[in-house]
């Protein structure tokens, strides 16, 4: 069994910033690649950015580049979302997800709860 859980979500004001933190635990062998997605409201679920392993990461957004950064620490089974210069329409749910081979062999992917970011103008 694997759980992810999100934290560090919450209000703020436009031009500030948040980080997203995303825990694994549980019969972890090893975590591949970390996503965030975020879905805002009345909108479908996007993706945010991945990072590999070995830190090589991806935004799918052009608007994010320069303000959020993806960053992980696999001694810690965690990945980060630092979230700069937030704009309302940044507001969402953002959650995130993992590839994870657990100790029985088995390879899967594993969601978290989300957790909500609200940025006021």
């Amino acid at each position: 069994q694997v759980q992810l859980v999100e934290s560090g979500g919450g209000s703020v004001q436009a031009g500030g910033s948040l980080r997203l933190s995303c825990v694994a635990s549980g019969s972890i062998l090893r975590i591949n690649t970390m996503i965030w997605y975020r879905q805002a409201p009345g909108k479908p679920q996007e993706l945010v950015a991945h990072i590999t392993r070995d830190g090589d990461s991806e935004f799918y957004d052009d608007s994010l580049k320069g303000r959020f950064t993806i960053l992980r620490d696999n001694a810690r089974n965690t990945a980060f979302l630092q979230m700069n210069s937030l704009k309302p329409d940044d507001k969402a749910v953002y959650t995130c997800n993992a590839n994870v081979k657990t100790e029985d062999g088995r390879t899967r992917d594993v969601w978290g709860q989300g957790v909500q970011v609200t940025v006021s103008s």
